[in-house]
């Protein structure tokens, strides 16, 4: 349930039917990313390379859903962790986030454990779609009433398929499934010169595919409608069966 005024509802909705506007943020989106924009911020000492506006929404979320665990595809420098857990830790109870990379690199990993609120933060290196890490996760996940999962790792259409198929199903009814950068179905070719993904094999290609075959999940359109500015356009994925 939205706690905004139904007026406000209103008006968010006609501003993400502003098809002029939208075609402004995307250019002030594109044109910020040539400026690496997301990798501007900390939150609470580490780097969490996010827009601010995923970073106010992904706070409302997690305020609003409670969740037992958060768990995190792409852990880079440790500042998305560090985020979810210190709203965790507002929150009380024995809230954790689980973060999954591939590449834990040692001075990350060093600094991560280092902070105050490491006492919240469980790692796991490997894959996110290998086998035993799977297994691992769904372990940490078992007898949690409330979890929640966020995607941001290997961007391509095949790896985000694969995550969604293996992590939806434990993503429980009310909370949700974010799958970042999206946008970069959104965006030029010539932004990711050095990348696997781009435009046609994306993250929202596989969100797509994904919609087609469950009933679980629906596209929260008010959190695209009220950012205006996000990595995630048709990404906020809620949990409603």
């Amino acid at each position: 349930m939205s706690s905004h005024d139904p007026k406000d509802l209103a008006l968010i909705r006609r501003m993400g039917a502003d098809s002029r506007l939208a075609e402004r943020a995307n250019e002030v989106f594109v044109n910020a990313c040539r400026y690496r924009y997301s990798y501007n911020f900390t939150w609470l000492g580490r780097p969490i390379i996010q827009f601010p506006q995923d970073i106010v929404a992904l706070q409302e979320i997690i305020w609003k859903v409670k969740p037992d665990l958060v768990i995190e595809t792409g852990v880079a420098h440790g500042g998305s962790l560090v985020f979810s857990a210190s709203i965790l830790e507002l929150l009380g109870g024995s809230g954790r986030v689980l973060g999954i990379d591939i590449d834990i690199r040692p001075h990350n990993r060093a600094a991560i454990e280092a902070h105050p609120l490491a006492k919240r933060v469980d790692l796991l290196q490997g894959s996110s779609i290998d086998e035993r890490i799977v297994e691992q996760v769904c372990a940490h996940a078992r007898g949690k009433d409330k979890v929640m999962v966020v995607l941001d790792s290997n961007h391509t259409h095949a790896h985000v398929a694969a995550e969604l198929r293996l992590y939806s199903p434990l993503v429980t009814k009310g909370s949700y499934l974010i799958v970042c950068d999206t946008v970069v179905d959104d965006m030029p070719a010539d932004c990711f010169p050095d990348r696997p993904w781009g435009p046609g094999d994306s993250p929202k290609t596989a969100v797509r595919e994904f919609l087609k075959s469950t009933e679980r999940f629906q596209i929260d359109e008010e959190y695209e409608n009220k950012l205006l500015l996000t990595v995630c356009p048709e990404g906020y994925l809620k949990c409603i069966a």
